[in-house]
Formats: C-alpha cells, structure tokens, sequence
C-alpha cells in the first residue's frame, strides 16, 4: 500500500470526521425538536441551489442560414450567458425546435445542438461550439438547427426551449433548471459577433498569477501556461497555511478562445484527481486541455472547490497573451 494512498486516507479520515463533528449537534438539536413535534418537514428551497432572481436566461444569434448535405434547412447559431451569474444550459432533450413561418405554418426541426456540453460559462461571454465526445476522443460540435424538408421563407421565427442553471455547484445539494424558450427570428443574421466576451463585468476576469481563495484557507494560482503540440498545458500551485495535509478540487478546467469554442470535454470537478498538499506547504500540478495549435484569445475557465467539501466557485482567467 503506497504512502501516498495513506495520507490520502488520512486526509479523507480528517474530512470525515470534520463533517461528523459538524452533524452531531445538528442531530442532537433535531432530535430535541422531535420531542415537541409530530414530524419536521424541511422546505424544498432549502434543498435545492437557487436561481439567480435577477437571471434574465440565455440569448441566442443566428450566425447563418443555409441548407445541409441533405437538402434540410440549416441553422447556425451562437448563445450568449445573460443570467448575470455563471450558468450552464442546453436545449431540452426530446423536444424539436419549432419553424414558425410568416403565415404559422410550424414545422419540427429535430436536429438540435444548442447547449454549453455541461460547462457553465462566465456571465456576459457567448460562444458558438463545445466540445464533445472523449478525454481521448475529442469532437467539436457546433451549435445548430437543422429542419428536415423545410424552407425558411421571409418572417420565419425558431424556437428552442431550453433550460438552464446558475450558481456555484454543489455536488450534495442538485439544481433546479430553470425552463425558457429561445425565439429567433431567421432574418435577422449576426456577423460580427465577438468570442468570447459580449459584455464585459467589472471584476469578473483574473489574470496568470491571481491567487483564487479555496476550501481550508487555501489559495490557488495560475503561475502559467505553455503551448504543447495537441493544445494546453495548464500549470497550478497551492498553499496550505493549515496544520494538516489537504487538498483541492478544480477537475481538468477548459478553455474558451476567439472563436468562440470551449476546447475541454467537461468532466465534472468533483470526481477528478486531486494533488495532496503538506502542512504549511505548496504543492505544484498541471491540467492539460486538447485544443488547436492556432486557437486565441483564451479564458480558463475553473471550478474552485471553495467554502465546504465538493461546492465549486467558478473563475475565469485570462490566457490571451499565451
């Protein structure tokens, strides 16, 4: 049995055991309330992470309209965060997008790829692809519409219903998605939009060197990153000013450039690898992200495990003179 399985162990055991002396109380005090109550019923909102009220959902451009090998209408799109918050989505599994055209005649487009591949993405950034597939076998997949023997006559409209979240992740308390229905009109084609940022939030953007705040008083740093021949090589540091070993989650973070493309098949942070760090110590990893050797004007995107065990705070970094 390795040592480094052993303080890994340990280090779970300190976890642990932090969370069992945290429950003890909570459950003495709840069974005191039993005594004086027939049954406790606990809120739903409290069991659940809440959506941002100011949330205003997601926007979507039509960046082209043309017709596919097929023969079917075909739809590009792109998609832009207007949540105010970090918000992943994707359009509603098993429903069509709707053609509506001048007249009302409807048409169900069955073809839909719209949606961020799971990654949640920074308020105000839009984006026209993710990618899917394999850690081994990376696919680009493109956003769009396509409506099999339609024809987009002048006043059509397309609508996607979709859902949404918002928020931090927390792997213990599950989301709520919020509905919504996306409504474009086709005769209204955007071509020159500008990937990743739309609209810029104050504060929002760090930088290569920023200490990001996590989980037990540690910090995380970006210290830099280098060009490889299949993409990324993403270069992490932590500190741990505590007395015991510990360590933090971020998962295999991805990238978003000027075209608009989150390079990294999302996996979710909290079921990665993790780099054990010593008392009082750094401990130094690298992440890598598949993307091509002319891709710019990058962001990192990172999930943070910050405040208690498996919540994720997302961050995003500016890589752009990498």
């Amino acid at each position: 049995m390795s040592s480094r399985f052993l303080l890994r162990c340990f280090v779970e055991g300190e976890r642990e055991t932090g969370m069992k002396k945290l429950f003890i109380p909570l459950i003495l005090f709840l069974a005191l309330l039993s005594l004086a109550c027939a049954y406790i019923v606990v809120p739903a909102d409290l069991l659940v992470t809440p959506t941002s009220v100011a949330s205003k959902g997601w926007s979507g451009m039509v960046t082209n309209v043309g017709m596919s090998d097929a023969g079917d209408l075909h739809v590009d799109l792109a998609i832009r965060n207007d949540t105010q918050d970090w918000s992943a989505m994707q359009a509603d599994q098993g429903k069509p997008a709707i053609l509506t055209t001048a007249d009302g005649k409807k048409t169900n487009c069955d073809t839909v790829f719209v949606g961020t591949g799971g990654t949640s993405l920074a308020p105000g950034f839009q984006m026209r692809g993710y990618t899917a597939g394999t850690k081994y076998e990376p696919e680009t997949q493109l956003l769009y519409v396509e409506c099999k023997g339609a024809v987009a006559s002048p006043g059509s409209e397309l609508s996607i219903p979709y859902s949404y979240v918002t928020g931090p992740y927390d792997l213990h308390i599950p989301w709520v998605p919020v509905n919504a229905t996306m409504v474009l009109a086709l005769n209204q084609i955007s071509t020159d939009l500008t990937y990743p940022v739309a609209v810029s939030v104050e504060g929002l953007i760090g930088k290569i060197g920023d200490q990001i705040p996590a989980i037990n008083n540690f910090t995380l740093t970006l210290t830099d990153v280098e060009r490889a021949d299949t993409g990324l090589i993403l270069h992490w540091q932590d500190y741990n000013p505590s007395d015991y070993a510990n360590y933090v989650y971020i998962g295999v973070p991805p990238v978003i450039g000027a075209d608009g493309i989150i390079y990294g098949v999302y996996q979710d942070p909290s079921i990665a690898d993790a780099t054990i760090t010593l008392p009082k110590a750094t401990a130094e990893w690298a992440t890598e992200v598949t993307a091509p050797n002319d891709a710019a004007g990058l962001y990192v995107l990172v999930s943070v495990e910050t405040k208690q065990s498996k919540y994720f705070v997302s961050h995003v970094i500016d890589i752009t003179n990498k």
